[in-house]
């Protein structure tokens, strides 16, 4: 048996209180946290998979985004020695 391949767009953003909050716009109600980008991107593939396969097991169809490919937009810290 060969698995279907799915893409999904995901954001990720900043929590309030900080770590980040990740949101998967296709898939309502599909979302979680974690404290590190890393963590959030990882967290947003678990988070996906699991509901897809809770739609699966429910006998519901799988959404389908339509564009799932967007440009991506990070927020990129550096940080550069005072005596630049």
């Amino acid at each position: 048996m060969v698995a279907k391949q799915y893409t999904y767009t995901v954001q990720i953003e900043p929590a309030k209180e900080g770590g980040y909050d990740v949101f998967v716009p296709a898939l309502p109600g599909c979302c979680t946290q974690a404290e590190t980008f890393e963590e959030a991107v990882e967290r947003a593939k678990e988070c996906i998979e699991g509901f897809l396969e809770a739609l699966v097991k429910a006998g519901e169809a799988i959404p389908v985004e339509s564009h799932p490919y967007q440009p991506v937009s990070l927020g990129i810290q550096v940080r550069l020695p005072q005596k630049v």
